[in-house]
C-alpha cells in the first residue's frame, strides 16, 4: 500500500547579468547589460514514469511482502492547472500469508492503486492537495470483507514540511467494520548537501472499531540523486503496534528494520 504515494523540484537559477565595456573608459562608449534569463514555462501536460526495486515493500510501517523484495511501477500524469492522476503497481505477499495464517485459502499477489486529485497554492509557497485513492487487489479471493479500500485525503505542504490526512470511506484492507479509519502523517524532507536529501516521518494509523490495531509509525532515512533519473537510498522504519496483532507465520510485520531502494525515472 502506498500512497501514491508515495516526493521536490530544483529551482531554476537566474543567470547573472553580463556587462560589456570597451577597452578604454570613455563617456562615448556604451555599456551593454544582458537581461536575466526567462524561466521556462511550465508544461501543460506532464507524464512521469518510475520503476523501483525495494528490499521489501512496507506501507504505513507494516510489511506487505513478508520482508521480501518488491518491484514497483509508478505512472503519474499532471496538468498545469493542478489536476493529476496516476497508478501504482507492486507485488505483495500479505493476502496469501494472512489466509495461510487464518486457515483459509486466499489469492492475490498484486496491488494496483489508482488515484486522482488537485493541487493548488493557498498562499505563497504553501500548497494544498485534495484527492482520492483506490487500493485494488486484482484476483483476490477468500476475504470477507474484501481488502479493496477507498480513501479520500487532504494534504498541505510548505518548504521542507508536509502533512496529510486520509479517511477510509470503505472498510480498511479487509478489517471488518473499519469504515472511517484514518491515517495522519507529518513529513519532513530537506536537501542537506547537493543531491543528498534527508527525510523523516511520524504518523498515526487508527482502525475504526478495532482500537488494538491502531499504532504510530516512525521513519528516518536519506535519498541520493545519482543523476540521469537514478535515485538510491534507504530508511529505518518502526512502529509501536502490538506485535501479536501483526505477526503472521512467525513474522512480525510491524517490527523495526532497514529498507533500501533504487529507482529510475523516465
Amino acid at each position: 500500500m502506498k500512497q501514491a504515494t508515495e516526493l521536490g523540484n530544483s529551482a531554476l537559477k537566474v543567470l547573472a547579468a553580463a556587462i560589456a565595456t570597451s577597452g578604454a573608459i570613455s563617456m562615448s562608449n556604451a555599456m551593454a547589460q544582458a537581461a536575466p534569463a526567462t524561466p521556462a514555462p511550465t508544461p501543460e501536460h506532464t507524464l512521469a514514469t518510475k520503476v523501483s526495486v525495494y528490499s521489501e515493500y512496507e506501507y504505513r510501517g507494516i510489511t506487505q511482502t513478508s520482508e521480501k523484495p518488491a518491484l514497483q511501477l509508478n505512472i503519474d500524469y499532471s496538468h498545469s492547472s493542478g489536476l493529476y492522476l496516476g497508478t501504482f503497481l507492486t507485488n505483495i505477499n500479505w493476502l496469501k500469508d494472512t489466509g495461510r495464517a487464518g486457515g483459509f485459502k486466499a489469492e492475490g499477489d498484486l496491488e494496483l492503486d489508482l488515484f486522482a486529485g488537485y493541487k493548488f497554492e493557498i498562499v505563497k509557497d504553501v500548497t494544498m492537495d485534495l484527492g482520492y485513492l483506490r487500493y485494488e487487489y486484482p484476483s483476490n479471493s477468500g476475504f470477507n470483507p474484501k481488502p479493496n479500500t477507498d480513501e479520500f485525503y487532504i494534504g498541505v505542504a510548505g518548504g521542507p514540511v508536509s502533512a496529510k490526512y486520509s479517511y477510509a470511506t470503505s472498510t480498511l484492507f479487509g478489517v471488518p467494520n473499519s469504515k472511517g479509519s484514518t491515517f495522519f502523517e507529518l513529513n519532513w524532507a530537506q536537501e542537506v548537501m547537493p543531491k543528498l536529501t534527508l527525510n523523516a516521518q511520524v504518523a498515526r494509523q487508527t482502525v475504526k472499531k478495532n482500537d488494538p490495531l491502531a499504532y504510530t509509525v516512525y521513519k528516518a532515512g536519506a535519498t541520493y540523486d545519482i543523476g540521469d533519473g537514478w535515485n538510491a537510498g534507504g530508511y529505518y522504519k518502526t512502529t509501536n503496534a502490538v506485535s501479536a496483532n501483526y505477526t503472521y507465520l512467525g513474522k512480525d510485520w510491524s517490527k523495526g528494520r532497514l529498507v533500501a531502494f533504487v529507482s529510475k525515472s523516465f
